[in-house]
């Protein structure tokens, strides 16, 4: 499959969720091979629920509080059967009140998940969920969104 010159070699093409083995055998300068090693036994991760997206943010601020619409969009060709949105708040604000979605907070860290009636993404559709939160001082916007584990495209 390669002939690497140091101790690794990347294999690209494998299909996801398949056995495969490896072995090694080597060659010296003068052309003479090695017997085989040992065949090594792996298997490819599976492909991301869903495939991909992209998450859309914006708020409403004043003095102390906000109001924010989180808008995720799935970017795949697959659907997306159930989400979970996690990210994390960059100036310490804490949610409140949320609407069309389940917010809870941890720490920095925020998790909104889908609720009975918006759980269902098609390939090109977009779901909106809202909350109330606070904020002292400044308001930044969270950089970094994942859903059902996977990093989504800030839009």
């Amino acid at each position: 499959m390669g002939s690497p010159t140091g101790t690794t070699q990347a294999v690209t093409g494998l299909t996801a969720s398949t056995a495969y083995q490896f072995y090694v055998v080597a060659v010296d300068a003068a052309g003479n091979t090695s017997a085989a090693s040992a065949p090594v036994a792996v298997t490819t991760t599976a492909p991301p629920v869903g495939g991909t997206c992209s998450v859309g943010y914006a708020s409403t601020d004043w003095s102390a509080g906000f109001t924010a619409t989180v808008t995720i969009t799935n970017t795949g060709t697959t659907a997306i059967n159930g989400w979970t949105l996690r990210f994390s708040f960059p100036g310490g604000q804490t949610v409140g009140q949320g609407w069309s979605a389940a917010v809870s907070q941890t720490g920095a860290a925020v998790t909104a998940t889908n609720l009975s009636y918006n759980g269902t993404l098609a390939p090109g559709a977009s779901v909106s969920f809202g909350f109330n939160g606070n904020h002292s001082g400044a308001n930044p916007k969270p950089t970094a969104f994942t859903v059902n584990n996977t990093a989504c495209t800030l839009a």
